[in-house]
């Protein structure tokens, strides 16, 4: 319920910004920051309805972070993703992007149920029932591309009074500063995981950060390659090359991601990816069993992929995988101050040249008989036995059995490129470029 009176107790409100300094010192996250920031405001008397806010994130794949909180209400967040979009109408008449077209830093609109009003976000909170708004924004540093949009609306029958409007201005202020820092105490981790994957990430994190510090684990491999990439390389314009690259990686490198892979490391046109495991029969059993179902299902989003590329007149994808299970080195290998955190051993050699033999057979999936029998050993096709580089006898090689793309799309298995962008992130890239204002969006809040 909204307050009755006007009066803000201003020693309540210093309350929540010692409470925003010691979450900051903690280390809390933005969630709980923004929430806790809310809901303590709020119950100062502050008769909010509503309050948005959106921050610029520094991450590879992420481009901002958003939170509405709505009174009595779960807070919402969402992670807005980079994409290839452009605006919506409804977006360019957004008080957000009012407040960077006129390089703005407030806008206030009193909300009149007998008033058509030109933002539409203004519509929607008068249907809730607002009677005031204000909108704001604050950057985290001189560039202006990372920071903090936000609004706040109440239902008080008179609006903000004066007083409230300062107070919110003095504590967004706070809230700011807060929120910079957990973006800055995130953004390590962020790209850890991103560059590294996530456990990786931990362990350097954690400080594993010696040259040649790391473990001896046990693990299902895989490698996957690019088929021809060379040729395309050379004949390809840079932007239809690196293009190709992301598609193909978006298929065939998502599934191993999503059964609970590590995606190491991407070696120019391939990847590594392991999934670790016991010293025992069962573990290793369910990571090859993990790794096996995500690589059909690789074989089946790129068969959808190529099928798509095909029609647009493109040429298709070739690829191919290599299985194999074993003991790795995990850890830190390179020169005092410039490392790379991977995995070594002869495990990953074998990998490598299974995933080569896919050249030699009209096979996309080649694994060792080890790998095989952990997976039950059933549904797989011996090809014979190939001497392996490094290895001193002939190992047998087998390739599983496939099916076909319906077999493997009722989980998301079929590739669909991720090209949406949301009202929030086409703000920001409005903001640093302005031309690029086609297409359609959600509603932004």
């Amino acid at each position: 319920m909204s307050s009755s009176t006007n009066e803000i107790s201003r020693i309540m409100l210093d309350r929540v910004t010692d409470w925003l300094t010691k979450a900051s010192l903690r280390g809390e996250s933005l969630e709980t920051i923004v929430r806790g920031f809310c809901d303590r405001l709020a119950a100062t008397g502050m008769p909010l309805l509503r309050a948005h806010m959106s921050f610029s994130m520094l991450h590879p794949l992420y481009d901002a972070l958003g939170f509405t909180w709505v009174r009595g209400q779960p807070m919402e967040v969402e992670g807005y993703r980079k994409g290839v979009d452009g605006a919506s109408a409804r977006f360019l008449a957004s008080p957000y992007y009012y407040l960077f077209s006129n390089n703005l830093e407030h806008l206030r609109r009193r909300i009149d149920p007998d008033i058509q009003y030109e933002f539409p976000v203004l519509e929607d909170l008068k249907e809730m029932g607002a009677t005031d708004y204000l909108a704001f924004r604050h950057s985290f540093d001189s560039t202006e591309e990372r920071g903090m949009i936000g609004s706040w609306a109440t239902d008080y029958p008179t609006g903000f009074s004066d007083e409230m409007i300062g107070e919110l201005l003095r504590l967004q202020s706070h809230l700011a500063m807060a929120c910079k820092m957990a973006v800055l105490s995130k953004l390590a981790d962020n790209m850890m995981s991103t560059y590294l994957g996530d456990e990786a990430g931990r362990r350097v994190l954690n400080g594993k950060i010696k040259r040649g510090e790391g473990d001896t684990i046990r693990a299902a491999l895989v490698i996957a390659d690019m088929r021809g990439s060379t040729m395309l390389a050379e004949t390809a314009g840079r932007e239809v090359y690196i293009d190709t690259l992301n598609q193909f990686f978006d298929a065939l490198a998502t599934p191993f991601n999503r059964a609970g892979g590590q995606i190491l490391s991407f070696l120019g046109d391939g990847f590594l990816a392991l999934f670790p495991c016991e010293r025992h029969r069962e573990p290793s059993e369910e990571a090859c069993r993990s790794a096996l179902m995500a690589a059909r299902q690789a074989v089946a989003r790129m068969d959808a992929l190529n099928a798509r590329r095909q029609a647009n007149g493109q040429q298709q994808i070739g690829f191919g995988i290599g299985l194999n299970v074993g003991n790795v080195m995990f850890g830190n290998v390179g020169l005092s101050d410039r490392l790379t955190f991977s995995v070594f051993g002869s495990a990953v050699n074998e990998a490598d040249r299974l995933q080569s033999l896919t050249k030699k057979y009209p096979n996309r999936l080649i694994a060792s008989r080890d790998f095989a029998n952990y997976c039950g050993g059933e549904g797989w096709q011996t090809l014979g036995k190939e001497k392996l580089a490094g290895i001193r006898n002939k190992v047998t090689v087998l390739t599983p059995e496939i099916g076909s793309i319906e077999d493997y799309v009722e989980d998301g298995a079929a590739y669909e490129p991720l090209d949406h962008m949301s009202d929030a992130e086409r703000l920001i890239m409005l903001h640093r470029e302005p031309e690029k204002t086609s297409g359609e969006g959600k509603k932004f809040q």
